[in-house]
Order: structure tokens, then sequence, then C-alpha cells
């Protein structure tokens, strides 16, 4: 039996497996993700290494294969299996083995360790006293020092200098004579801030009850299953989160509570801090890399139970974990954009599935592959259809923004989200104004009568290039630049652009008694950034908050009466099969955050395109109408969930290799996967074709079966990994991206 070993990953440069002997002594306690001490090199030094996969074939002469000379001890299971979850990730996602590990193991430089010091006497006071006594030389400050710590079992060593002045030497001398012990014990860097804790005294309402009940009947009979709950904004789901979560903790078991934004931490690791005290913990990208090696310390020597943060925390290093919660699961954010390209809703159910935990899927807006799931049988759909407490849906109001123009109003604001702030500013309540912006590309359509200019071939809007031509990047149809609309003649076509910058300007010009907050990529920058904002926002010190999609996810403003949407047509019209996905579930979000309290609110969502489907949903908040209607258009389109699609990303800087390379890799998916409805498209340039200086296109693959898709990309790793033509050539896969 042979292993296939990867070195240590602190060893960067070495990006790929060396084969290895397994002695018959070891066969018993080698498998995927055991650590093993190998001879390396021609000096043979033992390094450590990692098992990756077990065969009984030998890839080269095996008079060359060296021994295993030894399983590390002492290894921690949570490591091992973070090793066997690299290996499901590079299956499924591509990638290296080493990419796959770093995501995994994520913290991997050695942090330098705080400590606490302490100082306690390591003989009894008596003994202390006569060492002191029969001392050759009389010293006051050793005599000091015994007498401070014979008041005391034992004392800090920061406050015990301060307070006596003693120096370092005189505790090193007693620490030399054995009368005294130096302590060294670790300081976690908490990531929570006390003064942030409240205290949450929010009861279960009857549905929410039913709910918790349900989830701990089938825990305890010891079914484990994936769910998803389908609640309206502000039905109260993180309370049953809190609730669920506890259950399993009090059984021994660890939980990871997933948030699809940083800024979610702020409120959510409130109300979890106050019940589950310490045991909690959290995760996010903006923390010190201290901060974040000393949780993942905790968390391997069991030192928390739950874990809470964006997609990262799943690779929390738990050792007996029991439930796995995906709040807003169906945020873009859960999907990576490096390699591998991972989402982290399928890996928490592999997680789940490997380690005999539950998943909890939660959202007002479901993905498309989560309810398509839910209707086919394959996790259970819970519904939670009412707001908690005594919140009302609020009353939403479609403005056509054609008819803005008509009316001779060209600034940002319809006359009736004009005339809503006026009244809402009067009544001291709150603004949320959002802008719908996705990327910088908007999209090219007639000002006049709203046309899109769209693909005849794929459904989606053309994409606007450098040099005017309009292109289709699922299909490679182009067409040169318009400046007449094909539809009314108007030469009013343009790209639709727009920043919260320009929006705040328009705010305070034409409310200039307004106090207004901005939260974007540019104001959150700093480590508190998203907190700042948000805590002056709740604690009323701001009137309008201005904002991109951070804005409308999950929080909870009691005083916001009213939402204003200034453009919903910027993310209809990206090119991007998801786009009436995604704008239905924004809209729909935005909405949720007007009229959660006692005060009733108010919706205004802005669009040139008020008939369409995604937008008449979400104004209506009927999930099921737009899932109707939109899974009709994914089977007709041949798109995920219906489907499985593979995008194949090649780029270079040099142009004529990567167009010689990209058909190379078209004609070998045509020629060497010969799977049955099998389609492959392409290649096609990129969204944006060049980006300094390196270019880029796409191929596209289709196939029902995940599998088909995992072993394509496989076999052509087999052929382009140090294949020298593909030396300049980078490779990247994006399954259902």
């Amino acid at each position: 039996m042979y292993a296939n070993i990867i070195v240590d990953i602190s060893h960067e440069q070495l990006d790929k497996t060396f084969q290895y002997h397994v002695p018959d002594a070891l066969l018993s306690q080698i498998d995927t993700g055991v650590m093993v001490n190998i001879p390396f090199g021609r000096g043979n030094r033992i390094i450590t290494g990692y098992v990756i996969e077990l065969t009984s074939k030998a890839e080269f002469d095996e008079k060359r294969i060296k021994d295993i000379d030894s399983v590390v001890p002492n290894r921690v299971k949570a490591v091992e299996d973070m090793i066997k979850l690299a290996a499901w990730l590079k299956h499924n996602y591509g990638g290296t083995m080493n990419q796959a590990l770093k995501t995994v193991i994520p913290v991997k430089e050695k942090i330098r360790q705080k400590e606490k010091k302490h100082i306690k006497l390591n003989v009894t006071k008596e003994e202390a006293k006569e060492f002191i006594k029969n001392a050759k030389r009389k010293s006051p400050s050793k005599e000091k020092l015994i007498e401070y710590l014979s008041d005391r079992e034992e004392a800090d060593m920061d406050v015990l200098k301060n307070e006596t002045g003693i120096s370092p030497s005189t505790i090193k001398s007693l620490e030399n004579d054995g009368i005294i012990q130096i302590i060294s014990r670790q300081l976690y860097r908490n990531p929570v801030k006390e003064d942030e804790i409240q205290e949450d005294k929010i009861s279960l309402n009857n549905e929410q009850k039913n709910i918790v009940d349900d989830f701990i009947g089938d825990y305890d009979r010891g079914i484990r299953k994936t769910y998803l709950i389908h609640g309206v904004t502000g039905s109260g789901k993180t309370l049953c989160y809190i609730n669920m979560i506890e259950h399993v903790v009090r059984q021994g078991k660890q939980a990871v509570m997933l948030i699809p934004e940083i800024a979610l931490t702020f409120q959510t690791v409130k109300r979890f801090y106050d019940r589950f005290g310490e045991r909690v913990s959290i995760l996010n990208s903006r923390m010190s890399k201290g901060e974040r090696y000393d949780q993942f310390l905790r968390a391997m020597r069991g030192e928390i139970d739950v874990i809470i943060g964006p997609r990262s925390a799943l690779f929390t290093p738990f050792s007996n974990i029991g439930l796995i919660v995906i709040d807003e699961e169906h945020e873009g954010a859960y999907k990576s954009e490096t390699v591998p390209r991972y989402h982290a809703r399928e890996v928490a159910c592999h997680i789940a599935k490997e380690a005999g935990a539950s998943v909890i899927l939660g959202s007002a807006t479901p993905s498309m592959e989560s309810y398509y799931a839910a209707m086919n049988g394959h996790i259970e759909l819970i519904k939670l259809d009412s707001r908690a407490g005594n919140g009302k849906l609020p009353a939403v109001d479609i403005v056509d923004l054609r008819e803005e123009l008509r009316l001779g109003n060209r600034t940002i604001f319809s006359n009736r989200l004009r005339e809503l702030m006026s009244d809402r500013l009067a009544k001291h309540e709150q603004i949320m104004l959002f802008l719908n912006k996705r990327g910088v590309a908007g999209f090219i359509s007639c000002r006049s009568c709203g046309k899109v200019m769209k693909c005849p071939h794929c459904d989606v809007s053309l994409t606007e290039h450098a040099d005017g031509r309009l292109m289709c990047h699922y299909c490679g149809y182009t067409t040169p630049k318009i400046t007449v609309c094909p539809s009314c003649g108007s030469r009013y076509v343009s790209g639709f652009r727009a920043g919260t910058e320009g929006v705040e300007a328009q705010v305070k010009k034409t409310f200039p008694q307004a106090r207004v907050l901005r939260m974007d990529m540019d104001t959150t920058r700093g480590k508190d950034g998203h907190e700042k904002i948000l805590s002056e926002f709740a604690n009323g010190n701001a009137d309008i908050l201005i904002g991109t999609q951070m804005i409308v996810k999950g929080h909870d403003f009691p005083n916001v009466t009213l939402m204003g949407v200034l453009a919903a047509d910027m993310s209809l019209y990206s090119s991007d099969y998801r786009a009436s996905e995604r704008t239905f579930q924004l809209l729909t979000q935005a909405a949720g955050r007007a009229g959660r309290a006692e005060k009733s609110g108010n919706v205004v969502i802005q669009t040139y395109t008020p008939e369409h489907f995604s937008i008449v949903s979400a104004a209506n908040q009927d999930y099921n109408a737009f899932y109707e209607q939109e899974i009709a258009y994914r089977k007709l389109c041949g798109y995920p969930p219906a489907d499985n699609l593979m995008k194949i990303m090649l780029s270079s800087p040099d142009e004529m290799l990567l167009t010689k390379s990209a058909a190379w890799v078209k004609a070998f998916v045509d020629n060497n996967c010969k799977y049955k409805g099998l389609m492959c498209i392409g290649p096609a340039d990129a969204p944006i074709y060049k980006i300094k200086d390196v270019y880029s296109k796409i191929i596209y693959v289709k196939h029902k079966d995940r599998e088909v898709l995992n072993s394509i990309h496989e076999k052509l790793d087999v052929n382009i990994v140090g294949n020298q033509a593909f030396k300049n050539i980078n490779v990247q896969y994006d399954i259902n991206g």
C-alpha cells in the first residue's frame, strides 16, 4: 500500500504530493488526513506531512519509494478531519490540494501568544522566612516580596511590580532558589466587547416554539437532516436558532452559526453572548491575526461551544460538532471568490453528514437551490408566516421612473419617495435609502421606454466593453455600440451607473436639515467601521442611512419606517442568469427593514421595468409566485438548480497563447468527455477581458449530474498540470457559481 502525501503546509513552494510506502506495521494506523513523519530529500531529514490518498499503485520505480517513518503521536482529530475535508473540496471544486488546505486551515502562521504571569510561594510561609533569615546577604527586596506573597495565594506579576517596585532580577533570583514559582497562563484576545452585550429576554411565540420543539424532537430521536426555515422578514428566525443551538450544546456538542456579512455580527453576537457567555466566540476577516488564532486554539481545545461568523467560520476545528446554522442562506457571500470556489451551504451539508450533525438553513428569500431541494423532498421545509411581536409587513409602492421622466422629474427621488421622506423627517422617524448597485459595469438601456439591450440567445443583458461593443458572456454574441433605441428610436441610450456618494450629496441638497450617514466600502474600511455606523444609526444619531447591499441584510431598527430602493434595475439587468433571483431577494430583504416594530412602514421601489415578475413578486412579498416563474426559466435554459453549470476560466498575459489554450480546452471536452446530455459553450471573452495586462476567457459546461462536471475538471487537470503548453496559463473552475 502506498500513501500520497503533501508535506506540511508551511512549505508553500511544495505544491504537489509525494508518494511513500506504508510499512505493514503502520497499515492499521494510516488513513486519509493522518499526520505522519517522513524522510525527505537527499539527506532524509524527517519532516511532517499529511496523507491525502491511499493507493495500491506505485507512481514510479518501487525501489525509489521510501517508507513512512512513523505516525505523529498526540494528533488532534479535528485537524485530521480538516485534511479530509480539504481533499473533498479539491474533488468538488477544483484547485490544488495546497489551496484546499489553506482554505480549511486559514490560520497557519504562528502568532505570538499573549500571556499573563502570576507568582506564588513554592514553599510554606515558614520555610520562606527561614530562607531569608539564613541568607548570607540580607535583601530587603526579597523580604518585601515574601511578605507580600505570604498574604496571598498568588499575585499578578504586573500588579506586584506596580505596587511594590520590586525588580525583575529579585523575582528571578527567588525563582532560581526555588522559593517562588512563576506561572504563565495564556491570555486569549477577546473579540467580543463586554460593553456591547445586552440581555436577550425575548420569549418564543407559539409558531416559533412549535418549530423549535419539532427540531428538538428529531434531534433527541437521533434524526439528523437539513431543514429550511422559510420565514418572512422579522419573523424571529434568530431566536429559533438560539434555542436550537442551546439544546444541542446541552448534549455536549458544538455549533457553528454562519452569517453572511461582517456587519451582522454587531447585533447577532449580543443575543448569543447572553445565552452562552464565554462559551461563544466570533470570527471575521477584520479581526487581528492574533484574535483569529486565539479563537481557533480555543475551539481546538474544547473551550468554546458556539462560533459565529461568515463562511470561514465553517472551518472552525470543532471535534464534536452537532449543528450548523446558515442564516440568510441565499446570500452570495457564502460563495468563495477564491480557489477552491466552494459554497458554504454545500460544504456545511457535507461536514454535517460526516459528523452526524444537523443543518438549519434560514431565509425570507431562500436560494433557488435550497427551495428546489425542499420541493423535491431532499430537505425539510419549515415556514414562519408571521412577523414576531406586533410588526406588520410594510406597504409597498412601485414607481415607474419612465413616467417620472415624462413628468419632468430628472432627480434620483421620485415624487412619491420625496413626499414620504419629508413626512418621516417631520415625525422624527428614520429612513434607509438602498442603492441596488452591483459592480461598475451596469447595463445599457433606453431611458425613454425602458428597453434593456439583451442577448437574443441567452436572455441576459449585454455588457458594454471599453470600445463600446456589447457582448454576452454566456455565448459570445457581440453587437456594435448602440446609440439609438431599436424599440422607440430614442437617442437617450446609456449605461446605468450611480454611486452612494452622489446619492448622499443629493440627499443633503434636498433635505439640508437631515442628519445623514453613508455605509459602503469606503466608509467601513476600519476594523470597527460597520459597528460604528450601525451604532450611530441605532442610537438615533442620524435620520437617514444610505448604503448598498450591506444595509438591507438582517438589521433590526425599530424606528425605521421608510425604505427607498433607488434603482431596482441595477441588479435586475446584470449579465448573470441569477439576476432576477438576486433582485427579488434584495428587494424583499430591503422591504423587510421598514416597520419592524409598532410603527407601520412604507417601501418605495423605483424602477424602469415595474412589470417585471421579480419586482412585482417582491412588492407583494410573494416568494412562491417568484419561484414558479423563475424555476420554469431555469429548466428551459438548463441553468442551476435544474442542471449543473461549470465555468472554466482561463487567463494569461499572452493573448495569442490564451486563445490557443482556450480552443484546446474546448476541443478536449468535446472529444474526450462523451457524456449524454453534456453541453459545452464558448470560449467567450470574460466580462472584463483585460485586467492589468492579463487577458481572460470563459468556457461553460452544462450537465444534470454534478459528478460528471467533477470528473471533467479532474480529467482536464491531469492533462494541464505539468503541461508546458499551459505554463503561462492560469486555469480555474467555478461550479454553479
